[in-house]
């Protein structure tokens, strides 16, 4: 039996990036091997499994041969006389087609450590194109090491084209899609994923919404992001980023097409209402207090300020980024607004709708004289 650190690990350590999961290959042994040995199976589909110590996985080597549509349409075959060189061949990309030995001899048969140096990504073997799920994994590679300098081999860009050219896209399910997607938005240059996409056609297919000719301009938006609450991922702002410029119902069919999570769409609904109020506010004039504090008091409506509070801030992180004057303006009305509580009203004697009502007047009232004084 035969052990080989493979994949990410050996790739990223030779590049000097982070190294996260290390996975194994185990060349020359049965499922009865390893689970005498007290590793645990965990895999479904082909032999995976856990080192009873390290709880890193351990795959068996096996080839695959296609059966069917999308990428779960594969035959896996694994067995003692499958050879790690035939088990590397059916990667994706040479530089994902590394192995080492515990010892850091390094085995590399598809050239995988002169492509890591080019900068290259490259496809291993023809059977690049049986796989659409691959299509999606260059871009995201890309948009992690493009900053490196990294490119797409002009002839993995073709089959990439050819992939979608066959339709082949259209039977990955749309749960794969978000997985890779989300995963590419966390990415050091996420427009690079989408730019890929856009390039070879995919994203006409699975992302039709974003296919328009403000692309460049919408994916330049996407670096910068709210930074002032750790409660909100990166990749959710830059989603909806991706998403603010969009109509209602555009930002409906990005997401079904995608299955985003609920959080994702709100954040996209949010950022949305969040640009429509700054290009209100620019349409106004600058003296005009009385539509600006409505238009403000809409969006703090909108946004359900009132009872969801800790939307406020990563909004005013997201409006910055584009107009800091504006920023602090609602920063400002903001604070002063929700000073005002319904309490003291009802101390008052304000009771049902006109609690309600006097509450947003006072409110609009404090918010207008904010943009006063602010001037």
């Amino acid at each position: 039996m035969e052990v080989y650190l493979v994949g990410g690990a050996v790739r990223d350590s030779r590049l000097g990036w982070p190294v996260g999961d290390r996975d194994w290959v185990v060349v020359g042994a049965t499922p009865e091997t390893l689970r005498q040995r007290g590793f645990k199976p965990v895999g479904r589909d082909f032999p995976v499994f856990l080192h009873p110590d390290t709880h890193e996985e351990y795959a068996l080597a096996r080839t695959e041969r296609k059966q069917g549509h999308g990428y779960t349409g594969f035959e896996v075959h694994a067995s003692p006389d499958v050879t790690l060189e035939a088990d590397l061949a059916r990667r994706d990309f040479t530089i994902n087609a590394m192995a080492e030995t515990p010892a850091g001899e390094l085995v590399d048969p598809y050239g995988g450590a002169a492509d890591l140096a080019a900068r290259r990504l490259r496809h291993v073997s023809a059977a690049f194109v049986e796989d659409p799920l691959r299509v999606l994994r260059a871009a995201r590679f890309l948009a992690r090491y493009r900053k490196l300098g990294f490119t797409i081999a002009a002839e993995t860009m073709a089959l990439m084209r050819q992939l979608t050219e066959s339709g082949e896209m259209q039977y990955l399910v749309a749960e794969r899609v978000w997985t890779e997607t989300h995963k590419a938005l966390g990415e050091a240059d996420p427009s690079a994923y989408f730019q890929t996409l856009e390039t070879c056609g995919a994203l006409t297919v699975l992302m039709p919404p974003l296919v328009t000719p403000s692309l460049p301009e919408v994916l330049a938006r996407l670096a910068p992001v709210p930074d002032e609450s750790a409660s909100h991922s990166v990749a959710l702002w830059r989603w909806a980023r991706l998403g603010e410029h969009l109509e209602d119902d555009e930002q409906a069919r990005l997401n079904d097409a995608v299955k985003a999570p609920n959080a994702f769409r709100d954040a996209m609904r949010l950022a949305a209402l969040s640009r429509r109020l700054r290009l209100r506010i620019d349409d106004l004039r600058p003296g005009d207090a009385e539509d600006r504090a409505g238009a403000i008091m809409a969006w703090l409506d909108g946004i359900d300020a009132w009872r969801r509070p800790e939307r406020v801030a990563p909004l005013l992180a997201l409006i910055a980024h584009d107009d800091g004057e504006l920023a602090g303006d609602l920063a400002l009305a903001w604070r002063l607004a929700s000073q005002i509580l319904p309490k003291a009203l009802l101390d008052e004697g304000f009771r049902g709708l006109a609690l309600g009502e006097e509450l947003s007047r006072r409110r609009e009232a404090t918010v207008r004289e904010a943009l006063g004084t602010s001037r």
